[in-house]
């Protein structure tokens, strides 16, 4: 009788540093034929009986990943090939090369209730997880990362003193800085179509090295690179090429920075987030929404208010992808013994002793912790109310001068809709002269609520909203919504069962039309100058496409694009001075004349260049590109148009 599994296996997560040393181990010959190897052979995959994944690499090769009890192969013992050359043969570099990578290990949970709960999701790696406070992201993309401080090791909270000066970086540090940058910029110069398994092999080399030498955001933003490489060579629905830019700028300059001497904390991030006493708290709920990692990760965070407005989690992410996320928003709030449900929370409260939060806001389970139920308040109440009585360009133009703490930030506003146009839910903000918004799903995997919920509300136009949700500052006027509400004293807005104490998770609960108001509203006009995207109209998509063409070729893709005739050439940076973006114009021709320079040796013979010079030019750019859009993104939410140029200049 076989003890295989024939149906398919998806292969173990692998800690990057054993992938790193396998490719390392190969020698020049078999490394040009790894890609080849790694593409498809993931598709063999078996099940053993003993919890061992099988690869079968022809007659004689055998390859058997045999992951810990954690699920991840951590060790290079626990990859094994029958083959002669084993362990430094190709067939077991291919077999960690197609399986994902793993996130550092969570803190082991001791008894229970002694220690905070391993949630893996965490600022600073927030491409590939969607929604979440301190689960991360945005949406499409955020990933678990550190683990998470038991609250018991946390000493007494210490009164704020005057900020000291950073320590400066280790000498360990700096080399580390150095080599990422280093590698970081072969990369960059590589591009998609040449950056294989090799190029992603010596990023895993050196986030590792980062990694231990204390630079956990540097680490965190190779992992990024890598799984967009990855992603993008592998052409995965939903990939953006735009994504993949993020994450090389991020990594530049992060490296770069490093590499400098800078010692600034934000720059080397932090590894555990520590949880402090919090003393007592009294909380009540504002929404909850699934969190869905690329890596396997499921749950739910719960949002929560303080009666002065500090904003707080409650979070339940671990593994189990889709089906956790779908069921952990009914399960039970692991929090000192509370006897609520995450739905429960949501539209109810907390009285919290010995209360323990992180610096993200989120509350923990530690020893000691103890919690009662109380009645929820509705959006209408104190403190609740204050999200929502603010125009919302107020609130964006905080938020864009914080663009970190803008990547967990809620915004609410009142709108009317609009109607569908694409993929965007068009609304109006129920304000004299205000912005035409733009609504996306939080997440759009199909098996959540979001993207369904959306498509109901945009069938009844003219409906009035109170929506609750994360400014989305990578889109123009866009807000991916977590939570809607009826409009207090609006006759054409939704109706909600009393239970739902005034709101809907649009990621849990499902929008029927009994819930919505009969009859037809009058139609919301829409001028033909408010349908465009500022952003995507404005000249710097010559600056982005330029960017992006870099990243996806390599540094020859981007010359020869830039060279000539062609629409990237010098040329066609003349709309961008006309337009007033001088700045932009100048960076795009320095980084297309770097991208084509081609020094020559002492023979006079053409040499490769270094990637330094390319890879500073390229992050000039984009930098620059950056935040001009972020400048105009703030700008759209603006009631004046006229802002929205003058804002990029």
């Amino acid at each position: 009788m076989s003890t295989e599994s024939t149906e398919s296996t998806e292969l173990p997560p692998v800690a990057p540093e054993v992938l790193a040393e396998a490719v390392e181990n190969l020698t020049p010959r078999l490394r040009k034929k790894l890609d080849a190897a790694t593409e498809g052979c993931a598709a063999g995959a078996t099940l053993a009986a003993d919890g061992a994944v099988t690869l079968r690499f022809g007659e004689d090769a055998l390859v058997t990943l045999r992951p810990g009890p954690a699920g991840t192969i951590t060790t290079a013992e626990q990859a094994t090939c029958s083959c002669l050359l084993a362990p430094r043969c190709l067939h077991r570099a291919a077999a960690l090369g197609a399986a994902p990578l793993a996130d550092a290990p969570p803190e082991p949970v001791a008894a229970a209730g002694s220690h905070e709960p391993a949630d893996p999701a965490g600022p600073g790696d927030s491409a590939g997880t969607t929604g979440t406070t301190g689960a991360t992201g945005s949406a499409g993309s955020t990933e678990p990362a550190a683990a998470v401080e038991p609250a018991d090791r946390v000493g007494p909270a210490e009164p704020a003193e005057p900020a000291e000066p950073a320590p400066a970086l280790t000498a360990a540090q700096l080399r580390a800085a150095g080599a990422l940058w280093q590698v970081a910029a072969e990369a960059l110069a590589a591009g998609v179509t040449a950056g294989g398994a090799v190029v992603q092999a010596e990023l895993l080399r050196a986030a590792h090295t980062a990694r231990l030498a204390g630079l956990p955001r540097a680490e965190a933003a190779a992992l990024r690179v890598v799984r967009g490489l990855r992603a993008a060579r592998e052409r995965r629905a939903g990939q953006r090429l735009g994504d993949l830019t993020s994450a090389f700028r991020e990594l530049l300059h992060t490296a770069g920075l490093l590499a400098s001497g800078s010692a600034d904390p934000a720059l080397t991030g932090t590894a555990r987030r520590a949880y402090a006493p919090g003393g007592s708290l009294q909380v009540h709920g504002l929404c909850r929404e699934p969190v869905l990692s690329a890596t396997g990760y499921g749950g739910v965070v719960t949002h929560v208010l303080g009666p002065d407005g500090s904003r707080y989690s409650v979070s339940d992410v671990r593994p189990g992808g889709l089906a956790r996320a779908r069921g952990a928003g009914s399960a039970s709030v692991a929090l000192g013994g509370a006897t609520l449900d995450h739905a429960g929370l949501a539209r109810g409260g907390l009285r919290i002793v010995g209360a323990t939060v992180s610096a993200e806001g989120r509350l923990g389970a530690g020893r000691g912790v103890r919690a009662t139920p109380l009645p929820g308040i509705a959006w209408t109440e104190r403190p609740a109310a204050a999200l929502f009585a603010r125009p919302a360009a107020e609130a964006v133009a905080e938020l864009s001068a914080d663009p970190e703490g803008a990547e967990t930030a809620l915004l609410g506003c009142d709108v009317t809709v609009v109607g569908a146009a694409g993929e965007h839910l068009l609304v109006r903000e129920t304000r004299p002269d205000a912005p035409l918004l733009r609504l996306l799903p939080a997440h759009p995997h199909p098996e959540l609520a979001h993207t369904q919920n959306l498509r109901r509300i945009a069938a009844y136009p003219g409906v009035q909203l109170r929506v609750l949700g994360r400014p989305d500052l990578d889109r123009t006027a866009t807000l991916r919504p977590l939570a809607v509400g009826p409009v207090p004293g609006a006759e054409y807005t939704l109706r909600l069962p009393e239970e739902w104490l005034g709101r809907a998770d649009l990621g849990y609960d499902r929008l029927q039309g009994m819930h919505f108001p009969t009859g037809a509203a009058d139609p919301v006009p829409l001028s033909a100058a408010e349908g465009p995207d500022p952003l995507a109209d404005s000249p710097l998509w010559r600056v982005r496409r330029l960017l992006e063409t870099g990243v996806a070729g390599g540094r020859r893709a981007l010359a020869e694009a830039a060279r000539g005739t062609s629409s990237l050439a010098a040329a066609s940076y003349g709309p961008l001075r006309r337009a007033g973006l001088t700045a932009a114009a100048d960076l795009a021709a320095a980084l297309a004349a770097e991208a084509d320079r081609r020094p020559r040796d002492v023979f006079g013979r053409l040499a490769d260049p270094s990637p330094d010079g390319y890879a500073w030019a390229w992050l000039a750019a984009a930098t620059h590109l950056a935040a001009a859009e972020r400048s105009l993104i703030a700008a759209s939410w603006a009631a004046d148009p006229s802002a929205v140029m003058s804002a990029a200049r």
